[in-house]
C-alpha cells in the first residue's frame, strides 16, 4: 500500500505526535510512506496532482525520533504522483495554521477533495472536514451529549446567557482547537467578561458553553473509528487528561497529564449517540473529548493521543488503524469507484 500523511508542515512534525506512531507504524509493517505539508501540493495543467514527500529510507525503525529524523532530512524531498497513492490520511490542526497560513486549511481540504475525486481514498472525507473547520459542526450532533451552548457576537446577549448559567461559563473561538482562546468565566472573573468578549470577538464569533463541574478532574479522550470505540487487547485507546496547574485547560499540548480511565456505559452510550453522524460524514478517526455525561469537542482534524495510551496500557493501537485502511483499500479492488470516498472511509 502506498500511503500519504498530510501535516501542518514537515519540518514541525515531533516524534511524540500521533501523526508521527501512524506513519512509523506503516512503514514498518511494508508500506510506502510518504509525508507532506500542506504547502507541498501542486496540479499540473494536465490534471495530474503532485506533491513533494517526504519518506524514510530504512525498512524497519524502533525509534520515533529516528524515523523521523530520516524523514526530515533535506535529501528525502521527492516528487509524489499523488493519483498513484493508494489511501491519504488528512491529519493537519487548523489551529496551526490559524495566524500565519489561514489559506492552509482550505488547501489542504481541496487537494483531499481533488484526490477523492481520483480514486484515492482520502480520510477523514474531506468535503466533511470543510464542514468542520467551524465549531458550529459541533452543534449537528444530538443536544442530548451536547452543554448548553451560545454562539454569537453580541456582547449583551453573551452577558446575559452567562447569568442564566449562574455565572459559571467558558468562552471560546468559534474557530480553533487546541485549548487556544479558552476563558473561563465566574463570579471572579465576572468584571472582566467585556475584556474577554472583546479579544475573543476580534478574530470572529465567540462560543459560550455552560461550566460543566466534572472538568475540575480534566476530560476524557476516546479515539473512535468507524464510528466505534478504538479496542485492542481488550483496552480502550481512552484516557483521562488532567491539568497539572489552575488552568482549566487539560489539553495535552497546554500541559495536561494522561492517565488512565475506566470506560463507563455511559461514555459507550455516548460515542452510540454520535455514531451515525460520524459514519455518515465518512469520519475514519476521530477524537471525543468527554466531560462528565456531555461532550466538549469532537476532533476530526488531528486527535493526538495514541503514545500516551500505549504508555498506559501497554498496548500499540496504531497497527490496528493501518490495518484498517488496507482493508478499505482492498474494497476499491473489489469494487472499483463503486463505493464512493466519504461511504468507503468509514465502511
Amino acid at each position: 500500500m502506498k500511503i500519504g500523511f498530510v501535516v501542518n508542515d514537515v519540518e514541525t512534525e515531533l516524534p511524540q505526535y500521533t501523526t508521527t506512531r501512524l506513519a512509523m507504524t506503516a512503514a514498518n509493517m511494508g508500506h510506502e510512506v510518504w509525508l507532506m505539508g500542506m504547502g507541498d501540493f501542486g496540479y499540473e495543467p494536465d490534471g495530474s496532482l503532485h506533491a513533494k514527500g517526504r519518506a524514510g529510507t530504512s525498512k524497519t525503525y524502533r525509534s520515533l525520533e529516528r524515523y523521523l529524523e530520516d524523514v526530515q532530512k533535506p535529501e528525502t524531498v521527492a516528487d509524489v504522483a499523488l493519483d498513484d497513492l493508494d489511501a491519504v490520511m488528512l491529519r493537519s490542526d487548523p489551529a496551526d495554521d490559524a495566524d500565519g497560513a489561514s489559506w492552509a486549511n482550505n488547501a489542504g481540504v481541496a487537494f483531499g477533495q481533488l484526490m477523492a475525486s481520483n480514486g484515492v481514498l482520502v480520510v477523514n472525507h474531506p468535503s466533511s472536514l470543510a464542514n468542520a473547520l467551524s465549531k458550529a459542526y459541533f452543534q449537528q450532533f444530538p443536544e442530548v451529549v451536547r452543554p448548553r451552548t451560545l454562539i454569537s457576537r453580541d456582547e449583551k446577549r453573551i452577558a446575559k446567557f452567562v447569568e442564566e448559567l449562574d455565572n459559571k461559563a467558558v468562552l471560546k473561538p468559534l474557530q480553533g482547537s487546541g485549548g487556544s482562546g479558552v476563558f473561563m468565566v465566574n463570579s471572579k472573573e465576572k468584571p472582566n467578561l467585556s475584556q474577554i468578549i472583546e479579544a475573543i470577538s476580534r478574530d470572529g464569533y465567540v462560543v459560550v458553553q455552560e461550566y460543566l463541574p466534572e472538568a475540575k478532574e480534566g476530560d476524557v479522550r476516546m479515539f473512535v473509528m468507524n464510528g466505534q470505540p478504538l479496542k485492542v487487547d481488550g483496552e480502550y485507546a481512552a484516557f483521562r487528561r488532567v491539568s497539572t496547574t489552575e488552568d482549566i485547560r487539560s489539553n495535552m499540548s497546554v500541559g495536561g497529564k494522561a492517565e488512565k480511565v475506566q470506560v463507563t456505559q455511559e461514555m459507550l452510550d455516548m460515542v452510540e449517540a454520535v455514531r451515525p453522524k460520524l459514519v455518515s460524514d465518512g469520519m475514519f478517526l476521530v477524537g471525543l473529548d468527554i466531560v462528565g455525561d456531555k461532550l466538549m469537542e469532537v476532533n476530526v482534524f488531528s486527535p493526538g493521543g495514541l503514545g500516551s495510551c500505549q504508555s498506559l496500557y501497554d498496548v500499540d493501537f496504531a497497527p490496528a488503524i493501518i490495518e484498517d485502511l488496507e482493508r478499505k483499500v482492498m474494497l476499491r479492488e473489489h469494487y472499483g469507484s463503486q463505493i464512493p470516498n466519504k461511504a468507503r472511509a468509514t465502511l
